[in-house]
């Protein structure tokens, strides 16, 4: 209990750590953002302290199946605090923030090629738009898809190589999968196979289709204006973040179904054999 409850406070104070990253670090934030971001970081550590803590899942999935959240925190943590300091060396120079400019200025350039998504995330912006501007934005969304794409191989390499989850012990489906209800009619197989397609093809197509939605909506609305860092930091962490996390969902899930079939296949296998035996 008491095990529990310290490691739901800690789960806690690391997401709102996260969520006030941007307004600790870049300088130059208004009260009234301070005070969303006081706001918004406490109820995200409250939403997460209550999820830890309980013993039934709700929201979180593969909540016993470390390292799946871990990774996923932090891959969102790297970004966010990366793309902070690079936001902070803009009006405080340092020999870190300008390792890091330099990075992300390779990376984004390297990855800007047409059809690409962070070209598409640069077209997004108003053709008026300052070169600095531009620029920022392209080496923002280099660093952050360098990020995900990381915390994707990563995943993948647990899941392909090491066998995860078989080696965290006992895979419980309902403690892992919330959200997921075997019971709700037709094979387990086939919708944990149809639902890991779906997740892995809208990860693929989310870093296009956010950029070109952006932009049709700048049409009939006031254009996205990322001139603030905290603007651009969340933008950024989201549009890279998101798809990468639905892909790493939709990996576990269809790992999840590898498992029950090879279940099945035993299952089968040793009935077969009793009843030669008997």
């Amino acid at each position: 209990m008491i095990a529990r409850l310290s490691g739901a406070a800690m789960r806690g104070f690391l997401v709102a750590l996260v969520v006030a990253t941007p307004a600790l670090i870049v300088p130059g934030a208004s009260i009234d953002s301070s005070q969303a971001t006081v706001l918004v970081a406490l109820f995200a550590a409250f939403m997460t302290f209550v999820e830890y803590s309980s013993k039934s899942p709700s929201i979180v999935e593969f909540r016993d199946a470390a390292p799946f959240n871990r990774l996923r925190f932090i891959a969102l943590f790297l970004t966010v605090f990366l793309l902070s300091v690079i936001c902070k060396g803009k009006t405080d120079p340092t020999l870190l923030t300008g390792a890091l400019t330099s990075i992300g200025t390779i990376v984004g350039s390297s990855i800007d090629f047409p059809y690409s998504p962070v070209r598409l995330v640069v077209l997004m912006l108003p053709s008026n738009a300052e070169p600095d501007i531009v620029q920022s934005v392209r080496t923002a969304a280099g660093l952050a898809y360098l990020i995900s794409l990381t915390a994707m191989t990563a995943f993948l390499f647990l899941v392909r190589v090491l066998g995860w989850p078989a080696r965290s012990g006992a895979f419980n489906v309902w403690v892992n999968l919330p959200l997921f209800d075997p019971t709700a009619g037709g094979d387990v197989l086939h919708r944990l196979n149809r639902d890991a397609r779906i997740n892995i093809a809208l990860g693929f197509l989310l870093p296009f289709v956010i950029p070109a939605v952006v932009k049709l909506a700048a049409d009939l609305l006031n254009p996205i204006s990322l001139e603030n860092p905290q603007t651009l930091i969340w933008t950024m962490s989201a549009w890279a973040f998101l798809p990468a996390s639905m892909i790493m969902r939709g990996i576990a899930m269809q790992r999840i179904a590898e498992m029950i079939r090879d279940q099945r296949k035993r299952a089968y296998a040793n009935a077969e054999g009793d009843m030669l035996t008997a």
